[in-house]
């Protein structure tokens, strides 16, 4: 009997021990995805061909799964954001239907607009413009900030031109541009004018939800020809293409100016509240690595004058942050 019961406490130290080693083993894997996500941001833009849409059903208007040769990835447009699919995020549907003056149901009606119309854009081979850089947000999927060129030019200006998303999200110099600030306009511009038309998401209670702009518009369509070679697909164990995108004195100038060691710099009014990722977060002057965990922690939202209920951030510090919040 006590040979017996000996055998089973050893059974169970071992047992006890396997399943400490593959805990140790699994968040070694994860911490080690996490340094490779980091590491593979660029300074450079990458330029990906050829891209084809892959059909999946977390695609909507403004993110989308999509493969690049051999390699598979999930890109989320820069600087627009179409109304939501679901009822998944209701903090983020409620702002996005007060934005369109419109119900929360409508609002789903014209993101599902916008992943029709993302799709029919994407249905032939596009190129990607991306620097790899962070935008997963609350997925747990790897997923990066990309501009999007199809047979019509840029995808996100399309989008805001016909009224199925807003001129809103995080924002970066276009490739061939010298600042942020003009396509901003541009997009301002577009969303105006779909206003004025009725037309997406500012006409779904005139009928007008799939009615398409009425004149054309004279949208970014960024030219690699001149500025990039071409270049084969890279393996499939590489995790991006190689950079090639380094505008010659002839271009219209340099894609931006290069960063320096110190925090990065961000303009007043350009943070989502309840969709910044921890990076995001991190780039306002004041806030550290426990002060984006806590404000990710407290969400949703509903404003950014809620920041005051997020533990360590009193009347001085929130006088300071609160102007770099939409």
């Amino acid at each position: 009997m006590s040979d017996m019961i000996s055998s089973c406490k050893f059974a169970a130290t071992r047992l006890t021990q396997r399943r400490y080693k593959t805990g140790l083993l699994a968040l070694a894997i994860v911490c080690a995805a996490q340094v490779d996500v980091g590491a593979r941001e660029s300074k450079d833009w990458i330029i990906l061909e050829n891209c084809r849409l892959i059909s999946n059903r977390a695609n909507d208007g403004d993110s989308f799964h999509a493969s690049a040769g051999a390699r598979e990835y999930i890109f989320r447009l820069y600087m627009v954001d179409a109304p939501e699919t679901d009822e998944m995020n209701p903090a983020r549907l409620v702002e996005q239907a007060k934005y369109f003056a419109i119900t929360v149901p409508q609002a789903i009606e014209v993101g599902v607009a916008a992943k029709e119309f993302t799709r029919e854009k994407l249905s032939q081979p596009f190129t990607v413009f991306t620097r790899m850089s962070d935008a997963m947000g609350r997925s747990k999927l790897e997923r990066f900030y990309a501009f999007v060129k199809t047979k019509d030019g840029d995808l996100g200006e399309q989008l805001v031109r016909n009224g199925l998303a807003r001129n809103y999200g995080f924002r970066a110099v276009p490739p061939g541009l010298r600042n942020s600030r003009l396509e901003v306009e541009k997009l301002q511009q577009f969303e105006d004018e779909a206003k004025q038309e009725k037309i997406g998401g500012w006409g779904v209670d005139a009928g007008r939800l799939n009615v398409h702009a009425q004149k054309p518009a004279p949208f970014n369509v960024f030219v690699t020809g001149k500025t990039a070679r071409s270049h084969a697909w890279p393996p499939a164990n590489t995790p991006f293409a190689t950079p090639v995108f380094r505008p010659s004195s002839t271009t219209v100038g340099p894609v931006e100016v290069k960063k320096s060691h110190a925090k990065e710099k961000i303009e007043p009014g350009r943070i989502d509240i309840n969709a910044a990722t921890e990076k995001e977060l991190k780039m306002i002057p004041g806030v550290g690595q426990v002060m984006a965990s806590r404000i990710i922690a407290a969400r949703p939202f509903r404003s950014a004058d809620d920041l005051k209920k997020v533990s360590g951030i009193g009347d001085k510090k929130y006088a300071k942050i609160r102007p770099y919040f939409q």
